[in-house]
C-alpha cells in the first residue's frame, strides 16, 4: 500500500510543489486549501504525471471543527496517514504599532493554530499507530529575530518552540517531527500577506521593495522548500534550514547586532 501524506495549503507555492514531488515519490495525497478551484488544478497536474488522483477538501484550518471534518475524511478515504505537513501561512511586514489586533489574530491564527489544530486532529491516530511525520514549515524568522516582521517573527518562533517541544515529546513514542526553516521564497505568498505602514504610499513601497527582492534568481524556489521537505522525512532529520537560510543564521550568530542594525535599515522605510 502506498504511504499517504496530507498538506496544508497545498493549491499554491510551497504546498503545490510538496503535492507534486510526493506524487512523484509515491504517495497518495490529501490535499486541502482554503478554495477547491486552487486545489483542483493541483490535482490535475499530479494526475498529468500518470499519479492517482488526490484526494482534496476544502478547509480553513484556522476553524479547528473543519480540520476535524478534513481528517476524519482523509481517514475515511485511505485508513491511515503516515506524514502530514503543515503549510499554510501568511506574511506580515510594517512597523509593529501599526498592525491592529485583528491583524495579529490573522497572522498567528493561521500561522500556529492552523498547525496545532491539524496535529491535535490526527495526533490520536498516530499514537494508535506508534509511528507517523510531522512536517511544520517554520522560517528563518523563527531563529533570527526581524525588525518590521513581528507578528511573523512571533507566529514562527511560535511554531519552532512547538516543534522542537513535540520532537522531545514525541520521539520515544516512534512519531517523527521535523521543522522546515526557508528564507525568503519565490512565490506567490505576497496575496495574502498583511501590510501595514505609516500611510498607504509607505505601505506600497513595502510590498514593491519586497517585490523587487523575490525577483532576484538567486531567491528559493518552492521546489527548493519542496525537496528540503522530502529531505526531512526521508532522512528522519529533526530540522531543515533550506539554501540562504543558512547563511542568515550563521551570520546572526556571529554577528547579532550588525544583523539586526542592517534590517532595520533595509525595512524602515518611513519609520523613524
Amino acid at each position: 500500500m502506498a504511504p499517504t501524506v496530507l498538506i496544508t495549503g497545498a493549491s499554491l507555492g510551497i504546498g503545490k510543489a510538496t503535492a507534486l514531488l510526493f506524487a512523484r515519490k509515491g504517495y497518495d495525497l490529501v490535499l486541502t486549501a482554503r478554495h477547491l478551484d486552487g486545489l483542483e488544478s493541483v490535482a490535475q497536474e499530479v494526475q498529468s504525471l500518470g499519479c492517482p488522483a488526490p484526494l482534496t477538501i476544502p478547509c480553513d484550518v484556522t476553524d479547528s471543527s473543519q480540520v476535524d471534518t478534513l481528517v476524519e475524511k482523509a481517514l475515511d478515504r485511505y485508513g491511515y496517514i503516515d506524514v502530514l505537513i503543515n503549510n499554510a501561512g501568511r506574511f506580515a511586514e510594517g512597523p509593529v504599532e501599526q498592525f491592529s489586533v485583528d491583524d495579529w489574530h490573522q497572522v498567528i491564527d493561521l500561522n500556529l493554530w492552523g498547525y496545532i489544530h491539524t496535529i491535535n486532529a490526527l495526533l490520536p491516530h498516530f499514537l494508535q499507530r506508534k509511528s507517523g511525520t510531522i512536517v511544520n514549515l517554520s522560517s528563518i524568522g523563527g531563529k533570527v529575530p526581524t525588525p518590521y516582521l513581528v507578528p511573523y517573527c512571533t507566529s514562527k518562533f511560535a511554531v519552532t518552540g512547538l516543534t522542537e517541544g513535540l520532537q522531545a515529546e514525541l520521539k520515544p513514542k516512534g512519531i517523527h517531527v521535523c521543522g522546515i526553516y526557508p528564507n525568503l521564497i519565490k512565490s506567490n505568498f505576497m496575496e495574502p500577506a498583511v501590510f501595514r505602514g505609516k500611510d498607504e504610499q509607505d505601505i506600497q513601497a513595502r510590498r514593491d521593495q519586497l517585490n523587487t527582492v523575490l525577483k532576484n534568481p538567486a531567491v528559493e524556489k518552492p521546489e527548493d522548500v519542496a525537496n528540503a521537505i522530502w529531505d526531512g522525512v526521508k532522512n528522519q532529520k529533526s530540522e531543515v534550514l533550506v539554501g540562504s537560510a543558512n547563511f542568515s543564521q550563521g551570520f546572526y550568530r556571529l554577528f547579532p547586532g550588525f544583523l539586526q542594525w542592517a534590517s532595520r535599515q533595509a525595512l524602515k522605510n518611513k519609520d523613524q
